[in-house]
């Protein structure tokens, strides 16, 4: 089966002085030789790990990260992909967890190339995190194979060239961010252009500098680029398809890029861990397009289930909970059987974390959620860790993280405190020095605060979420 090393050879053989990749603001660049040799050496420098071993990557956006990635699949690594925005207390727990032999924070040196362990399209190439209902981040367990299936689904809809031009602004190490950057434009033998930061002034510049054909963001970061003036001052008819979704896809703002640029805006409805499980395409309405996440994807055999019986839900517009079983899942959880047994059914469907309707043409629309996730930006933030955090301030009693709507990111992190007896007055900018001084990764600082002389509790005596949502919809 095929993997990314022998794609990249085979780029190199056939198109040496091809760009592979672009970064956006310094102009960067890596040609398809370029990243094959570059890889083949910075692999040999890495030959001191044994097969299997899992290697820690934490480094900027840019031609570096892939050609990182790259060197470890050529030595037989599996590499163990951090967040650039992840807090000191998070790395090492993902490190720690992972049994990471190292953590790299810089391209590994190179060295003459020598012979080569590639992993297998079917083993185990990568580990990343994602923010659960509860705890720590977990580990999702990667083989290549997958992401070689969700191009396939990708290239159904958009039918890649090697004359695209990708622009992939999201993170590296996620799941968005692998399809888009790593796997799909090496596939299709077509140049992406990246970011180390992203930045809606020089996205804008960059789609007109280098023609950009393939564009990838979250909604939050299409928002930001229709809200700066800079989108006025520049051209960007060449962009034909953008990629976005990992939040709502707000319908006025997505129709609104669409009349801009006349490009059509797509997604695929899933998760890190599930992939692909529905996708719109060009040939949808645009009402359907926008307004609902696609029709769902044949090979992974989508259904809805009952969040409590766990029985089938058959009659259209009635919700479930989505399940797949298809090409596109990841393996599981790494080492952790207590999370897989949440995120799979009994007899092995996996679970998302959303209540959905399908309709009688196979449109499936979300319409809730079952899990106890912020959603900021496109990145998932778990309730509970922004909890477990702040609990740890001394003069807090007790709190609850809940989303507040953000025009611009979806969501913001809201959170509603109860001070202990005899506490002083503490103030957000109090707050966040105290999470700054854990080593709490910026994602988990609270961006609210609404201190209340008691929460309230449902009957069973637990905070009760309801209504702290319905405040937090009124906050300012």
């Amino acid at each position: 089966m095929k993997t990314i090393a022998g794609i990249v050879s085979r780029n190199a053989r056939e198109s040496p002085d091809g760009v592979a990749f672009l970064e956006a603001v310094s102009g960067e660049a890596m040609t398809w030789s370029e990243y094959n040799a570059r890889s083949s050496a910075m692999a040999a420098s890495l030959r001191e790990f044994a097969p299997g071993d899992r290697i820690a990557l934490q480094l900027p956006d840019g031609p570096g990260v892939h050609a990182t990635m790259l060197a470890c699949e050529k030595a037989g690594l599996v590499g163990v992909g951090i967040g650039a925005r992840a807090g000191e207390r998070e790395v090492t727990h993902l490190v720690e967890r992972s049994g990471a032999r190292t953590l790299l924070r810089e391209p590994p040196a190179q060295s003459a190339a020598g012979p080569e362990r590639p992993i297998g399209a079917d083993d185990l190439w990568y580990l990343n995190s994602t923010s659960g209902t509860t705890g720590l981040p977990k580990m999702v367990m990667h083989t290549q194979s997958r992401w070689f299936a969700f191009h396939e689904f990708a290239d159904r809809v958009a039918h890649f060239t090697a004359d695209d031009v990708f622009l992939s602004a999201l993170p590296t190490p996620f799941g968005f961010g692998l399809w888009t950057a790593h796997f799909s434009p090496a596939i299709a033998g077509a140049a992406c252009v990246v970011c180390a930061r992203f930045d809606p002034d020089a996205v804008l510049h960059a789609i007109e500098q280098y023609r950009v054909t393939v564009l990838a963001a979250v909604s939050t970061q299409f928002v930001m680029m229709l809200n700066s003036p800079a989108i006025n001052h520049h051209d960007l008819s060449s962009l034909r398809i953008m990629f976005t979704g990992g939040e709502m896809v707000p319908y006025e703002r997505a129709k609104e890029f669409e009349d801009r640029t006349g490009a059509h805006v797509l997604q695929f409805y899933g998760s890190n861990e599930t992939g692909a499980l529905s996708c719109t395409t060009p040939d949808d309405p645009q009402e359907k397009r926008l307004r609902t996440a696609g029709k769902v994807i044949p090979e992974m055999q989508v259904r809805l289930l009952d969040a409590d019986a766990g029985t089938d839900v058959t009659a259209p517009g009635v919700a479930g909970v989505p399940a797949g079983k298809g090409p596109a899942l990841c393996l599981g959880y790494y080492d952790d059987p207590a999370a897989n047994a949440q995120l799979f059914t009994a007899d092995g469907w996996m679970l998302m974390g959303d209540l959905a309707t399908i309709d009688g043409d196979g449109y499936l629309t979300v319409v809730g959620r079952t899990s106890d996730i912020i959603i900021r930006g496109g990145k998932n933030i778990s309730a509970a860790q922004v909890e477990d955090e702040v609990s740890s301030h001394p003069a807090i009693a007790l709190c609850g993280a809940v989303a507040v709507p953000d025009p611009t990111f979806g969501e913001r992190v809201c959170v509603f405190v109860e001070l202990r007896a005899g506490s002083n007055a503490i103030t957000l900018d109090d707050l966040r020095a105290h999470l700054d001084a854990r080593g709490t990764g910026k994602e988990l600082w609270p961006e609210r605060l609404v201190v209340l002389d008691e929460l309230p509790r449902s009957s069973g005596g637990k905070v009760a979420k309801g209504e702290l949502r319905a405040r937090a919809r009124q906050v300012d």
